[in-house]
């Protein structure tokens, strides 16, 4: 079986790896074009496209697909896999494979189609989430299904944690969903959905429930990150935990900021710890360590969301 795999971001390569180590016949590789990253803004090829230069494989870097399928079309392959490539397919390009398109979904489908999937799911206090295998229609994530798997979502995930570990369960689930595919095997429509937009990095609102402010945080945590000011000082956090108990108090009023307890915020609805933060043109660090080099202590408050 001559397959193309599509993907762009880490996420994709544990996938990607099953496939070569196993001894698959990866065709080539569609990923998106080298972009612009960091402050100095190099130009950087994906984290696919680094695998796949070290391993040989050819590399498709269309702008926009749709344009052009006359290269994807040379390749000759009977199989596609998708995981988070980047961009929509057109009936065109499904028509390219007799074996179908194959989409590998961090969401256990219909829930959470669409964008940042992973980082909705904690977002909105889900417990579980896992990995869907689909084959791709003209729909956003509306193909029939092939296998599904659950994942519990702890409280200690970020998005980046939870991220690591759905990777790995997708790249499972493609080894299992390729003799399958093979065999013909019967697919379960899916049925009623909802579309997830894409996260946007958004300051924290502690007039909201413990619960959702850490949820918020870890859900946008490692990127794009979500934030807060106090004191006149801007900071990113990439972890925070309810407190059991804590101190009454205003909403975003600081009950503890010192090395032994860390720091520790009045919510809405119960309060929550910090572990993790960044201040801005700093480095990420822990609570205990910005406590005890920071001047922000208790009674301090963070200004309320405008």
């Amino acid at each position: 079986m001559k397959i193309v795999f599509a993907g762009t971001p880490a996420f994709a390569l544990p996938a990607l790896s099953r496939l070569a180590e196993e001894g698959k016949e990866v065709a080539a590789v569609l990923t998106q074009p080298d972009r612009p990253q960091g402050r100095k803004q190099i130009l950087t090829p994906s984290p696919v496209k680094v695998y796949a230069s070290e391993h040989g494989i050819p590399v498709l870097q269309p702008e926009r697909l749709k344009e052009d399928l006359s290269p994807l079309r040379e390749v000759g392959a009977e199989l596609l896999v998708t995981c988070a490539y980047g961009q929509l397919l057109t009936q065109e390009t499904l028509d390219l494979f007799p074996m179908g398109v194959w989409n590998l979904h961090a969401s256990l489908l219909p829930a959470y189609r669409g964008a940042a999937p992973i980082a909705r799911a904690i977002m909105a206090g889900e417990k579980e989430t896992g990995v869907t295998v689909m084959r791709t229609e003209l729909g956003l994530d509306t193909g029939d299904i092939l296998l599904a798997r659950a994942l519990p979502i702890l409280e200690t995930d970020t998005a980046g944690t939870l991220g690591e570990k759905l990777s790995r369960l997708a790249a499972d689930l493609l080894m299992e969903a390729l003799p399958r595919i093979e065999a013909g095997a019967p697919l379960q429509k899916q049925g009623e959905g909802f579309v997830c937009k894409k996260v946007q990095r958004t300051e924290v609102d502690f007039t909201r429930p413990a619960r959702e402010v850490s949820a918020l945080i870890r859900g946008l945590s490692p990127s794009p990150a979500s934030y807060a000011t106090v004191g006149g000082l801007t900071l990113n956090f990439y972890f925070a935990e309810e407190v059991p108990s804590a101190p009454e108090g205003e909403a975003g009023e600081v009950l503890f900021a010192d090395p032994s307890r860390g720091l520790v915020v009045r919510c809405g609805e119960g309060a929550v710890r910090i572990r993790e933060l960044q201040p801005s043109g700093g480095k990420r660090m822990g609570d205990r360590d910005f406590c005890n080099g920071r001047k922000i202590g208790q009674g301090a408050r963070f200004e309320p969301v405008l």
